[in-house]
């Protein structure tokens, strides 16, 4: 507005003012109406003229879109977060200024608002430094101590010093992985069962890929070939019936052994649309201690929160609880339609301090508690790098305290996150005996897979203590083995045992189990133990009369508890080609191979790296996320590696 203008309308304002006053007097209508237009003259002489700008930002190299990239007007406090495709939408004054666009792994770009109201942005990833560690113990007695106090740069403990004690090996890699044996063939006659847990869990898949990211093959007990399978999504079609879950079965020849079969088991978790699924009362409970000063660790787990805090409804609540040397909550149950708190309490995070694991979780438990919601997704969501050093930190009383909280109705899944000091064996137990899915985030595109696309999957348990036992047909078949799925066997007297805890199934989960088979007459060779002195164990009639090669019994409760549920599903040997199989067979069958080689298994034979892509190019199907050919890319570049 011009200044000669303004001028005037100041000049004018006591007899507008002496107008209005007389209007009052008139009538109680007349004052509403006056009121009104005063009140909008006001307005409009106040705010100044705005525009919105919209965008896409999208990764330089992949054109992949970047989701949860943070966007601020400079100078300003006006900001705003990227979607799930990538798109944002903030308001700006009609001249201009600049905007800012940053996340976390990629360079920073300030770009000028200039005359378009659409503004596209591609980001550039960052290569970026570790933090300086400076010791403060001299050096000639650095070898001697096992724990220092050291001091990182830009990190700060909750009582404000940047001076914290940590162990000594935080600098070298004390990464943490249970033994794996991987699973022998069985005498289909001597030992007919085989009983497991279901594993929907997915973070050995992003683990490995992270090592060989980094040019390094992952240790053997890295690979858990149920974490590969079951990363990737199937097309099994949904369930139809009484279950809430489909089962699916299909068989063939073993492609890294023509004289053997695989038998494929899928479930199909029943897909429940968002809006229809139960509240939450999530606590958020997240590691912000000095192992965690690192870019890949606390910078990305923000970054990630940010995204599920954009996925949450009205109807759900979230809490926030950290730990470093103390715990302490930082936001209050806070419900999902408040999510500028909740991303502001996000933002304000920083690292430092030791790692207090057992009061965080203890503090959260109780959080959670404080908030139930009977009939609701009551759950703790841990993010850590699994380095509980400080309070509580054994196994064994994690373990006890977790699933004393699991009866109570608070389940616990865990957001693994870093490299180094990664403790992938405890936060895989905390998960498993908190009724939990565990993931590992090695990038952002992996937490918009398991915290937004896979949101009710992650979240929400359509099923509990689902167990699988298989009982194999010896006329049929010679020997067996289960592929995977080492740490979750159970006993054979475990499937009929309703008080013993197994796996969970998430709305529009998808589970498979794959089984190596030496079929009855085949030369073969397996390992068989000694003939037994005392008794006799010989092939039935029926069993020879019998055209199954085995039986398959599923059990499962409902998310509310109660006596189990029992399916039994026969299979037979329909002696399908392996060319005419589904995709995925196949693809299931490729992902295990590479499994097998990254073990270095006896059992896959002269199957290669090549043998494992050209199965894998055939059955990746439509792959409209790009999941499948992430894999492929993965199998070829560490296939060129191992040859050197």
């Amino acid at each position: 507005m011009p200044e000669r203008a303004i001028g005037e309308f100041f000049m004018e304002m006591p007899r507008l003012l002496h107008l209005i006053g007389n209007q009052i007097f008139r009538s109680m209508k007349s004052k509403i109406v006056v009121m009104v237009m005063f009140a909008l003259v006001l307005a409009s002489f106040n705010s100044a003229p705005q525009r919105t700008i919209t965008g896409v930002i999208t990764d330089v190299s992949t054109g992949n879109p970047l989701p949860g990239v943070d966007v601020v007007l400079k100078g300003t406090a006006n900001r705003v977060n990227s979607d799930a495709a990538g798109a944002y939408r903030i308001v700006v004054p009609r001249d201009g200024g600049k905007l800012v666009f940053s996340f976390v792994g990629y360079m920073t770009r300030e770009v000028t608002i200039g005359t378009s109201d659409v503004i596209n942005v591609t980001m550039m990833p960052s290569i970026i430094k570790p933090d300086i560690i400076e010791s403060e113990i001299a050096p000639e007695i650095q070898h001697k101590v096992a724990s220092t106090p050291i001091r990182i740069r830009g990190a700060a403990t909750l009582s404000g010093s940047s001076t914290f004690r940590m162990d000594r090996q935080e600098v070298w890699n004390t990464e943490e992985y249970d033994g794996i044996s991987e699973n022998i063939f069985h005498s289909a006659l001597r030992k007919p069962l085989s009983t497991f847990s279901i594993d929907v869990d997915a973070a050995s898949y992003s683990n490995i890929r992270r090592f060989i990211n980094n040019g390094q093959r992952p240790p053997k007990d890295a690979v858990r070939i149920e974490e590969l399978i079951n990363y990737f999504e199937y097309d099994y079609p949904q369930p139809s019936g009484e279950h809430p879950f489909e089962i699916i079965t299909e068989i063939s020849r073993a492609p890294w052994n023509e004289e053997h079969k695989l038998v494929h088991i899928g479930l199909q978790g029943k897909r429940i649309p968002t809006e229809n699924l139960p509240p939450s009362n999530l606590v958020f409970l997240l590691d912000v201690s000095g192992s965690m000063n690192a870019p890949n660790k606390l910078p990305l787990l923000k970054a990630s929160f940010k995204l599920l805090t954009n996925q949450l409804r009205e109807k759900d609540r979230v809490a926030i609880v950290v730990y470093a040397g103390a715990a302490g909550v930082v936001l209050n149950s806070t419900p999902g339609s408040d999510k500028r708190t909740i991303l502001d309490a996000l933002e304000r995070l920083e690292a430092g301090g030791s790692t207090a694991g057992g009061e965080g979780l203890r503090l959260a438990y109780r959080i959670a508690k404080e908030n139930f919601k009977k009939g609701g997704n009551n759950r703790i969501i841990l993010a850590t790098d699994g380095d509980f050093n400080v309070g509580e930190s054994s196994n064994a009383a994690m373990e006890r305290l977790v699933e004393e909280k699991r009866e109570e109705g608070v389940y616990l899944s865990v957001l693994g996150f870093g490299m180094g000091n990664y403790k992938d064996s405890k936060m895989e137990i905390l998960a498993d005996k908190g009724n939990g899915n565990y993931a590992y985030i090695d990038n952002i595109q992996e937490a918009q897979k398991v915290l937004v696309s896979e949101f009710g999957g992650t979240l929400f348990t359509i099923a509990k203590d689902v167990k699988l036992q298989v009982e194999f047909n010896p006329a049929k078949v010679k020997a067996y083995r289960l592929i995977g799925y080492e740490n979750r066997l159970l006993r054979d007297e475990d499937f009929n045992d309703d008080k013993k805890d197994a796996g969970e199934l998430g709305s529009g989960h998808t589970v498979t189990a794959l089984y190596e088979i030496i079929p009855a007459g085949s030369d073969s060779k397996f390992s068989p133990v000694d003939d037994l002195k005392y008794q006799k164990v010989e092939i039935t009639p029926e069993a020879k009369r019998s055209p199954e090669l085995m039986t398959i019994k599923f059990r499962y409760k409902d998310p509310d508890g109660g006596p189990s549920k029992l399916i039994v599903h026969g299979l037979r040997d329909g002696d399908t080609p392996l060319t005419r199989t589904s995709d995925n067979f196949r693809w299931s069958a490729a992902v295990a191979s590479f499994g097998m080689l990254l073990r270095e298994s006896e059992f896959v034979g002269d199957f290669d790296y090549e043998d494992v892509l050209a199965l894998a190019e055939g059955a990746r199907g439509e792959d409209e996320k790009r999941y499948r050919a992430g894999f492929i890319d993965m199998a070829r570049s560490f296939g060129l590696m191992a040859k050197k």
